[in-house]
């Protein structure tokens, strides 16, 4: 049986995908190894949010082709579908599909190896490997023998014949697979030095949600749930829209069926993600909404948190902050997409909103939810930024008061509007300006988790950690505020109601 690893790079929509295609390799029967050790069969889930992003997807290819050259590399996702010409012509990968097609990631493999393993097996065993020919009679052929005595063998037929008997590949590559010529003489023979086989959809020009339904995590609380795919926004600095195409909705009986599969095995926390999914909907004739979705999701048995991915600010309108704020399941955890605090900088970014309107979206939620935690990302160093434009952004990150921030210096994507923007800001400004806003970002951190010092919280706790010699069970509050409890029980899965005492570290409460 084969062994098979898997590494995934980027977002939870990726990392909900692999956990899909790996847990399709488990049914088949293949064995999952580490993705450090030496496999058959690498999968590589890419990711191409950044030119950084890009490099890191092909670091990870040459490393599986480095730990094992005979083993079969698949190249999955952004990576592949953005830079598909350089995917097809690099060496290391075997087979590359783009996404759309991730779910058929097994049987395209195992066509590859059905396609491409008789001769291979002919080479390796070295003896009574049946091969059927042309006519439909079977011959033994080895291994040690040239093209000339396989022929020979299944009754003189010629090269090309033989090759076809042997898997529908060329003479010189038969040769090579037989083990009588090196690799590069079949490739010159051949006429190419590499074919990544290739399995890429225009993403562009599809309507089709890709159907996945995944019954098991590695977490064993709580699951990410894929409920769209795609994005209509083309923001100027992002490449997103091209590697995962237009907004495609799933439909809510699928999602629910998926929910109420985990939830039947004791998962009880759902996070909905998506790639946009405030677009929820928008594709679908009868124009269903996330909050309609997310109305359907709490009524399944055994659903106790509805956590939501990244949401777009326009979405937090009064009618939604107010109908989401009656949903005793929905974790009071927002994280709203920000960017920049100055409408000009926003300008640029082709962001749609003003930093007031922004703003009012946080409102409407602390209006709603009592002491919401609000995330954000921020970019600094988008091209065009003066210092008065980061004031600006600083100031307004101040005065908003987040629980988190990611803070991004702006790293240019070719293939991007922002890209080919003149006065690119210098890095050495970026460096300084990202300084600022983290030391801001873990001061408010820090201010927003001792708030809970004192109180009742309920926890679901996750795993069992070790720290400065005490073993403590980790979990998170419904404002995904991380919490430790001193103990060695196991109290993974489990709702745990008690009262903070503390803060056993800048990033943790410690629960009594």
């Amino acid at each position: 049986m084969k062994n098979v690893a898997f590494h995934n790079l980027g977002c939870k929509v990726n990392s909900y995908e692999l956990d899909v295609v790996q847990q399709n390799f488990v049914k088949r029967g293949y064995i999952i190894v580490p993705f450090d050790q030496i496999a058959d069969i690498y999968v590589i889930n890419t990711c191409t949010v950044t030119n950084i992003a890009d490099r890191k997807s092909r670091q990870m290819i040459r490393r599986a082709k480095k730990q094992n050259p005979r083993a079969l590399v698949v190249a999955l996702g952004c990576y592949v579908q953005t830079g598909k010409e350089d995917a097809l012509q690099d060496s290391d990968i075997d087979i590359a599909i783009g996404n759309n097609k991730k779910k058929d990631t097994v049987e395209i493999v195992e066509a590859y190896l059905q396609k491409h393993l008789p001769v291979k097996a002919a080479r390796e065993a070295g003896t009574n490997y049946i091969v059927e020919t042309t006519d439909g009679t079977q011959d033994h052929v080895t291994g040690a023998i040239d093209e000339t005595k396989a022929a020979y063998a299944m009754g003189a037929i010629d090269e090309t014949k033989a090759a076809y008997a042997m898997g529908a590949i060329d003479e010189a590559k038969a040769a090579y697979a037989m083990g009588t010529i090196d690799e590069a003489k079949a490739d010159h023979v051949s006429g190419t030095a590499h074919e990544t086989e290739r399995n890429i959809i225009d993403i562009n020009h599809t309507h089709e949600y890709e159907e996945m339904k995944l019954e098991q995590t590695g977490e064993h609380t709580r699951a990410y749930i894929k409920i769209q795919d795609g994005c209509n926004q083309f923001c100027s600095y992002c490449i997103i829209p091209f590697a995962r195409g237009r907004v495609r909705s799933r439909l809510p009986e699928d999602i629910c069926e998926e929910i109420r599969g985990l939830a039947d095995k004791g998962y009880c926390e759902f996070v909905l993600t998506g790639i946009h999914i405030s677009s929820y909907g928008v594709d679908f004739e009868d124009k269903i909404t996330l909050l309609d979705l997310i109305l359907q999701i709490r009524e399944i048995g055994g659903v106790k948190r509805i956590r939501l991915g990244s949401l777009e600010p326009r979405i937090v309108t009064e009618e939604f902050a107010s109908a989401l704020g009656k949903i005793d399941e929905i974790c009071p955890h927002f994280h709203l997409s920000l960017q920049s605090g100055c409408d000009e900088t926003l300008k640029r970014m082709n962001r749609r909103y003003t930093a007031a309107e922004y703003k009012e979206g946080v409102d409407r939620l602390r209006k709603y939810f009592t002491n919401p935690a609000i995330t954000t990302d921020v970019i600094v160093g988008f091209p065009g930024e003066t210092d008065r434009e980061f004031e600006r952004t600083e100031a307004f990150l101040r005065e908003t008061d987040f629980f988190e921030m990611h803070i991004f210096p702006y790293s240019a994507r070719k293939g991007t509007v922002a890209a080919g923007m003149k006065e690119q800001v210098e890095g050495e400004v970026k460096k300084n300006r990202s300084r600022r806003l983290l030391a801001l970002e873990k001061e408010q951190s820090k201010e927003y988790r001792k708030q809970f010092v004192g109180q009742e919280e309920t926890v679901l706790f996750e795993e069992m950690k070790e720290i400065e010699g005490k073993f403590y069970q980790i979990g998170h509050t419904k404002r995904y505020v991380k919490v430790a409890k001193e103990t060695l029980d196991d109290l993974s899965g489990r709702l745990i109601q008690g009262k903070i005492i503390g803060m056993l570290n800048d990033e943790m409460l410690l629960m009594e």
